[in-house]
Order: C-alpha cells, then sequence, then structure tokens
C-alpha cells in the first residue's frame, strides 16, 4: 500500500516560497479573540482614565507593554510564520519563542486583569469578583499562581510538546497544534504572572525561577541542536525548497530555542535582579525614624 505524505498544517500543498508573503491569515480562531482582547484594553483604559485621570490605575507604561505583546501575539498566529512553521521546523521555533517569551510577558507587564474589568458592564464586574472570591476559584488561582508550581506547567508544557510523538501529532491534526498553542502560551501567561506581580518577585526568588527556565530551556534547545537524528521526520521532505536540509532545520530550530530563547529568560532574571538590588539600596539610604524616649524609671 502506498504511504501516504504526512498532512502538514493547513490542509492543502504545502508552503512554497513564492507565496510566503501572500499568507497572512485572518483564521476567525485566532483573529476573533485578538481583535476582542484589544477592543477590551482599550475601552477599559478609556474608561479608568475618564474616571480616575491619565496614567491612574494602569499607567502609560503598561499600556505600551500591552500593545506590543499583542502585536507579537498577533504576528505569531496571523503572520506567515504561522503557516510557515509547519514546513520549517525553526519557523515553529521561532513562532513559540514570540508565543512565550515576548507576548506572554508583555501581554502580563501590561496588567490586563484591571482594564478588562472595567471595560464589562458593573453588574458583569460584580458577578465576576464574587465568583473569584468563592473558595474553590480563590483555592485554585492560589495553587498556579505559586511560582513552582507555575514553573512547572510552563516547563512541563515546554518539553512534553516536544517529545516526538506528541509534537508530529501537531503537524497533522490542526486541533492537536491549537491545544499546543493554548498550553505553550497560557503556561506562559501564568508564569510571568507570578513572577512580575507575585510576592516571589519581591523576595528575589523570581530570579531563581527564571534561571531555572533558561536551563531548561537551553538544554532542550543544545539537545536538538548536537543531534544527529532528525527528531520529527515530518519535515524530511518540506525544508528543501527553503534552502535547507531536514537536519540543517532542526539545527536552526535548536539555536532558536537556546540561544534567544534561553537568553530572554536570563536577561529578565538580570533585570529583576538589577530592580532587587536599586530597591535595596534605596531602602538604606532612606532616613529611619528616629527610636522612640524610653519612660522615665525604665532602662533605654
Amino acid at each position: 500500500m502506498a504511504t501516504l505524505p504526512p498532512l502538514l498544517l493547513h490542509a492543502g500543498a504545502p508552503l512554497a516560497p513564492h507565496d510566503l508573503w501572500s499568507a497572512w491569515s485572518a483564521e476567525p480562531l485566532f483573529a476573533l479573540p485578538l481583535a476582542a482582547s484589544a477592543a477590551l484594553y482599550a475601552r477599559g483604559v478609556h474608561a479608568l482614565w475618564a474616571r480616575a485621570g491619565r496614567g491612574r490605575g494602569v499607567h502609560g507604561g503598561a499600556v505600551m507593554a500591552f500593545a506590543l505583546g499583542w502585536l507579537a501575539l498577533a504576528l505569531a498566529l496571523l503572520s506567515p510564520l504561522h503557516p510557515l512553521g509547519g514546513v520549517l521546523f525553526s519557523a515553529h521555533m521561532a513562532q513559540h519563542e514570540l508565543l512565550m517569551v515576548v507576548a506572554a510577558p508583555l501581554l502580563v507587564a501590561g496588567r490586563p486583569l484591571v482594564p478588562t474589568l472595567w471595560a464589562l458592564p458593573r453588574r458583569a464586574r460584580t458577578r465576576l469578583g464574587a465568583a473569584a472570591r468563592t473558595p474553590a476559584v480563590a483555592s485554585a488561582w492560589r495553587w498556579l499562581r505559586t511560582p513552582l508550581h507555575a514553573w512547572w506547567l510552563h516547563v512541563g508544557a515546554l518539553v512534553l510538546w516536544h517529545l516526538p510523538v506528541l509534537y508530529q501529532a501537531t503537524l497533522r491534526h490542526e486541533g492537536v497544534h491549537a491545544a499546543q498553542h493554548v498550553s505553550f502560551f497560557g503556561s506562559a501567561l501564568l508564569f510571568w504572572w507570578a513572577l512580575l506581580h507575585g510576592r516571589a518577585t519581591r523576595r528575589g526568588a523570581a530570579v531563581t525561577y527564571l534561571f531555572a527556565a533558561m536551563l531548561a530551556t537551553s538544554v532542550l534547545g543544545a539537545l536538538l541542536t548536537v543531534s544527529t537524528r532528525l527528531w520529527y521526520p515530518a519535515y524530511a521532505a518540506t525544508t528543501a525548497p527553503w534552502g535547507l536540509m531536514p537536519l540543517q532545520d532542526q539545527e536552526l530550530g535548536g539555536i532558536i530555542m537556546w540561544i534567544p530563547g534561553g537568553m530572554s529568560y536570563l536577561l529578565a532574571a538580570l533585570w529583576l535582579l538589577a530592580r532587587l538590588l536599586r530597591d535595596g539600596a534605596v531602602r538604606e539610604r532612606s532616613p529611619r525614624p528616629p527610636r522612640a524616649a524610653a519612660p522615665l524609671g525604665r532602662p533605654a
């Protein structure tokens, strides 16, 4: 019986170089949530600033971070990079890094919850607030935003989806591929939220978790780079039109994960460390309140 070629992402012929710049997508699965998130955030910022004053509740830097994160997310999901990931492993890695170490931290830095809530009607905000305070939801959120748990979910998703059996499935089934992206992006949002907005940032533990994430990403990227075996045979027949041998494509993808991906966590860790040192120096220079005098008749 004849062997069928792998069913690559987006049914039809694999993407060819001459079709690259016409491969922009407005796929509703991605375009509609992106449009809705931008509209809610913009509406919420406008309502919040109209009520409290410009820069109150969410500052201009956060708005800029959200806008840049949204653009990175749109680039990853709607640009030709998305279908290119079906024919080049290296392009798929670039897409994943955009989702996890560019879009996710920028969106988290944009503090999206406050503007989104302000974009909703008051009754909806009240119901959501009541639901968030229920014991089950509050307990689940406390567990998820614990840095150790968030780290395991994020790194676990990264490692599991790069197992050949699961990764090959993403290239053959659109639903599996969507699940991969949701788990990558969702776990990255949770990880960056736990580190940037949680107690771990104030205690310095966030630096440790970022170094640990860098180590996990770098090891996996290095293994892909130095391997002499093709991990994902589905790419064996699709790289030649792009001037790459399958192993060269795998090496390039491993380097993207190893160096730019790993360096992103390292730079974030160094930035947090510098901020902690600066805040500590400010506290040291701050004048301390005078010590209260001891009452008469008692030793000081």
